[in-house]
């Protein structure tokens, strides 16, 4: 679906805040002008769709809890930054944002029924909420605002991963990225070698970013509620890779070696169709070490050696 901004309709309820940019408990004059989102979702027809893998935020402390951990300055959270969400929904975690002083949100929704609540949300903050209509795995998301930008999201967890992996191509463009995972996937993001989550996410997020779990939530805290615990998970650009590689050198490489993680990487990287050997020489890497034991830094090493040799 192309994507479109939607434009903001006329305000018909409250006083604007006076100051895009005031404090928090100024911003806060706009939302207590809106419904609950309860009546939102019933008077829009918002259940969620297991199909577009929603699971809503409903609780507002739960969404500021989220703000705020996303924020880099407690005084002034996203003071100046265009912050991007993906998936709004009600809008629970946008109107959370919209409390912040970031200068604008700008909210991604493919679900067509979510878009007149939204609107409603950005007459009680003229200016300061743009609705892009489409699917987030065919937009690029920097370039729909302005530098600096951050993305705060609640994911759909049935495209989280491939999210993810489609913004670390850019990940230089953003402040950092603060997003809900479930558990699972949380933990294979930080997981360090040698750990049973370690694998090839976990290398190539690592790779690229500085991951950290912020903090759990238990089911009972979407609706509807999913079957496993989510985590909310902060990646912060490196100002460099971590090493030196080349991205599809790197994926190559951790495809074949965790493919048979078990294997040592004299077996396991024969799927490349090459020998091993001379490749684990040139890396520095041991012939009988296995995938779960090299630290991103190896791996790097491999993809260099892979991308010189071959």
């Amino acid at each position: 679906m192309a994507s479109k901004i939607r434009p903001h309709p006329e305000r018909e309820r409250s006083e604007p805040s006076k100051d895009a940019h005031a404090p928090i408990h100024s911003q806060q004059k706009g939302l207590r002008s809106l419904p609950p989102l309860r009546e939102v979702i019933a008077r829009h027809g918002l259940m969620a769709r297991r199909s577009l893998g929603q699971n809503f935020i409903l609780d507002l402390n739960v969404t500021r809890r989220i703000a705020r951990a996303a924020a880099d300055d407690e005084s002034r959270p996203f003071g100046g930054v265009n912050v991007i969400e993906v998936g709004p929904g009600p809008g629970g975690l946008t109107r959370a944002l919209l409390e912040t002083d970031a200068r604008r949100v700008v909210a991604i929704e493919r679900d067509r029924r979510a878009l007149a609540a939204l609107q409603e949300l950005a007459a009680a903050y003229p200016g300061r909420l743009a609705l892009v209509e489409g699917d987030a795995l065919a937009l690029d998301p920097a370039a729909l605002t302005d530098a600096p930008r951050t993305i705060v999201a609640n994911l759909p967890y049935n495209i989280a991963t491939a999210l993810l992996l489609r913004w670390l191509d850019n990940m230089g463009a953003y402040q950092s990225l603060t997003l809900m995972f479930q558990r699972e996937v949380a933990e294979r993001l930080v997981a360090p070698p040698r750990s049973p989550a370690y694998g090839r996410l976990s290398v190539i997020v690592q790779w690229l970013a500085e991951p950290k779990i912020l903090f759990d939530l238990p089911p009972r805290a979407f609706v509807p509620p999913p079957k496993v615990t989510s985590s909310l998970v902060s990646l912060r650009p490196r100002a460099e890779p971590l090493a030196p590689a080349s991205k599809a050198a790197l994926e190559r490489v951790t495809a074949a070696a965790f493919g048979q993680r078990r294997k040592m990487l004299r077996a396991s990287l024969r799927t490349l169709g090459i020998a091993p050997e001379p490749l684990l020489e040139a890396a520095g890497v041991t012939p009988t070490a296995r995938a779960e034991e090299l630290s991103v830094a190896e791996f790097c090493a491999l993809a260099c050696a892979l991308n010189i040799r071959f």
